[in-house]
């Protein structure tokens, strides 16, 4: 009998060692593919911190943010638009005034490094390699918050520079949570406001450093193929959404499928398992909702997560 046809490459995505367990806090942080699987964790009520600061696109500003998560400085406060924001986090976090943004981006830090400290997995997605600087005070900036260009310097950084930062992001990490795994991975979404072959190099550029520092530190730093997945296995586009850029939520299920399968042990699994019907009663809509049946539906819900809750200790 011939070989059956698979239609397909399969990419290899090596057993984790150690899995990660049910209780297992993680943190990710990067590019928005980042909060999609990041989020995947938070669905199912697992210890997980996404992105406190907002969307990170590079490796220095990654750096850049755990930095400042975990040794505090000052912080780079500005005022635009009758707004006042900070250089260091998107444009979700600010305030009316200077005192009022600074308590809101103090509070997201302390949230970020508390999570770090506590953290047996982090996640870095790193997007591309360009970032951006205030051409005046010379400050690399996480997010432009949409002021004129003229403001920032764009920045290719080297493959050099990139390891540096990667490397001395892992160097704080395991001076501050010496149990600390990093887990690294490439955004799949393609930069086309660079133009793809400008995408493709800088991806390139990512995946050398990543390697690089998975060979210096092969028991604290691994690699999930998320890039892969999306660009050689599964490799069409209707798994990508209606800008042809984005993964879609198809594709970012079946990564998260691959997580499960890899990287999970088999207490984590069952209990998976056993929370999917329920995550799905929790995002119904009822079509009555004040009605004694939707009433009933609701309680019956809530009861079979608090005793799923309790069997597996989850707070």
């Amino acid at each position: 009998m011939s070989t059956p046809y698979l239609f397909r490459t399969m990419v290899d995505v090596p057993l984790w060692d150690p899995l990660i367990a049910l209780h297992d806090e993680s943190v990710f942080l990067g590019s928005c593919f980042a909060e999609n699987v990041g989020h995947r964790f938070l669905d199912y009520a697992l210890p997980v911190t996404v992105n406190p600061l907002g969307v990170l696109y590079n490796p220095a500003s990654i750096h850049a943010t755990i930095r400042q998560a975990l040794h505090p400085d000052a912080l780079p406060l500005f005022q635009a638009d009758g707004e006042w924001r900070c250089w260091l986090t998107d444009t979700l976090l600010g305030g009316s005034s200077e005192q009022e943004c600074r308590e809101v981006v103090e509070g997201a830090f302390l949230l970020l490094g508390e999570a770090l400290r506590k953290a047996r997995y982090v996640f870095l997605t790193l997007g591309t390699n360009v970032c951006y600087r205030l051409r005046e005070e010379n400050l690399l900036v996480n997010n432009c918050h949409k002021q004129p260009g003229k403001l920032f310097q764009e920045v290719r950084l080297s493959l050099r520079e990139c390891v540096s930062a990667l490397e001395e992001t892992i160097l704080l990490l395991q001076e501050t949570n010496p149990q600390a795994r990093v887990v690294l991975t490439v955004s799949p979404y393609r930069y086309a406001k660079y133009g793809f072959h400008q995408s493709q190099i800088s991806k390139s550029t990512l995946l050398l450093a990543e390697d690089e520092l998975c060979q210096r530190f092969p028991s604290k730093v691994s690699y999930f193929p998320a890039y892969e997945i999306v660009l050689d296995e599964l490799r069409d586009y209707r798994f990508y959404t209606s800008d042809m850029l984005h993964p879609s939520p198809q594709a970012v299920d079946y990564i998260w499928q691959r997580m499960v399968e890899n990287m999970m042990d088999s207490e984590l699994k069952q209990y998976l398992s056993e929370y999917e019907p329920i995550r799905r009663d929790l995002s119904h809509r009822p079509v009555h909702p004040g009605s004694p049946q939707a009433l009933h539906f609701q309680q019956c819900t809530k009861e079979r997560l608090e005793a799923l809750r309790k069997k597996y200790g989850i707070t």
